[in-house]
């Protein structure tokens, strides 16, 4: 190399490395927080029982840093959002959706017409609703990996919704409620396996949550007995084994991940609390046995209320649900309420969760309602989907409750909660990871 090409070599060299610091420096001042000052009228924190009024929250990021008595006027650089006339709670977390459904007469027909870039793209248009329904995090328990994707997706910014905890494909014995081919014709697909979330034994236990881990699952979810609104005859039977359900209950574990369980009939219920699962979901038979046992293992109960009276309701509607389905969705739909009202004065621990996608995606808030007219009080309820949601995800540290070092999670109504739970269900500001996503 001549000197001269040298010099124009280094020349080159010098430009590149003193533009590339001039950029880093120039995304260093374009990436620098915008700190952002919440009046906020009345504060529910989410963890402490008491509220506080006329509070200043600091925001930079994603993160709360402050929280300040007094409205605090902004200063040069900041950005002030009055919410002085509001009540602000934590971001809502609800333990049980599924973005890929929606409930109507075609949804068993959906499977045959919809291709999977159907199902993201609607499951992407029922995540958006969700998060300006007030819920900033959420657990989908079970689809077609579909949310796996859309969990990235949104985690990447690419896509607008809560933050995810997907389940991938719940796992399911053959012919169990998450047997995809339960009512199919013999020929269309048969014996699906544990890479489709049907498994029998032990080996093909381990294997389906392996897989699951494989693709991307934060945790898994079982069906460990009938369900409503699968094409079977029983709503209710146990459908795992003791061994199987204690393999997947060690596998998840071994893989950090914890295991939710479908749960409505009695023996089914216990054989999984007994296993080691981390949630019941529905619980509908739920005894005075299975309560014992939930409280002796901290098992949480995620009652699902709201879509047990959707199904009892829609099931009065012919042609709503295949006959199959209609005195299932009749006879266990009314129960979960009462349910949930044993369970709570038993004192089994509950957690917040409404199997949305069972009704329409948005409604999610009914819970509440639901659960206060149960007798759970107003901030039980609120805290429900709050510290004691974050707590059943292990995300405690970072979501679910108003104080600095959290992520900023913040929404916000009009009026009082405490007094009329119902306003949740008309959610004036929804802020998740500092941005603002309604109500500015």
């Amino acid at each position: 190399m001549t000197i001269t090409r040298l010099l124009i070599f280094l020349s080159g060299l010098i430009f590149l490395i003193t533009a590339s610091a001039a950029a880093a420096v120039q995304n260093t001042n374009n990436d620098a927080p915008e700190r952002i000052l919440i009046h906020a009228g009345t504060l529910i924190d989410g963890s402490s029982n008491d509220t506080r009024s006329a509070v200043t929250i600091v925001i930079e990021g994603d993160e709360i840093t402050a929280i300040e008595n007094g409205f605090r006027e902004a200063a040069d650089g900041e950005k002030l959002i009055d919410l002085s006339s509001h009540t602000v709670m934590p971001g809502f977390i609800d333990l049980h959706v599924h973005f890929e459904s929606t409930t109507g007469p075609t949804a068993y027909m959906d499977r045959f017409t919809m291709n999977e870039a159907d199902y993201a793209f609607r499951a992407a248009h029922f995540a958006q609703i969700t998060l300006e329904a007030g819920f900033t995090t959420v657990r989908d328990l079970g689809g077609n990996h579909v949310n796996t994707s859309l969990r990235n997706a949104i985690n990447q910014g690419i896509a607008t919704g809560p933050r995810m905890l997907s389940v991938g494909k719940s796992l399911a014995t053959t012919g169990g409620h998450a047997d995809p081919t339960n009512g199919w014709r013999r020929g269309v697909l048969e014996d699906p396996g544990p890479d489709m979330g049907v498994l029998n034994g032990v080996s093909e236990a381990r294997q389906a949550v392996r897989n699951a881990y494989k693709n991307g699952a934060d945790h898994i979810k079982i069906t460990a007995t009938g369900g409503v609104l699968s094409l079977a005859a029983s709503g209710q039977n146990a459908q795992f084994f003791m061994d199987e359900l204690e393999a997947i209950v060690q596998t998840a574990e071994d893989y950090g991940m914890h295991v939710a369980a479908h749960a409505h009939g009695r023996d089914g219920m216990l054989r999984a609390v007994e296993a080691g699962v981390h949630t019941i979901e529905h619980g509908t038979y739920m005894d005075e046995a299975v309560m014992r046992a939930m409280v002796e293992r901290g098992t949480f109960y995620v009652p699902t209320i709201t879509a047990g009276k959707w199904v009892a309701e829609m099931a009065e509607i012919d042609g709503y649900y295949p006959e199959v389905v209609r005195p299932k969705a009749l006879e266990i739909g009314p129960l979960i309420q009462n349910t949930f009202a044993e369970a709570y004065s038993f004192g089994v621990p509950i957690a917040f969760g409404t199997d949305a996608g069972v009704f329409p995606h948005g409604l999610n808030a009914r819970e509440f309602e639901y659960m206060v007219e149960a007798g759970m009080p107003e901030m039980e309820a609120i805290k429900s989907a709050t510290t004691v949601a974050a707590g059943v995800l292990g995300l405690e540290d970072q979501i679910g409750a108003i104080r600095p070092g959290m992520q900023a999670d913040i929404i916000a109504v009009s009026g009082n909660p405490l007094e009329d739970i119902t306003i949740l269900q008309e959610m004036d500001f929804v802020m998740k990871g500092g941005v603002v996503y309604k109500g500015d």
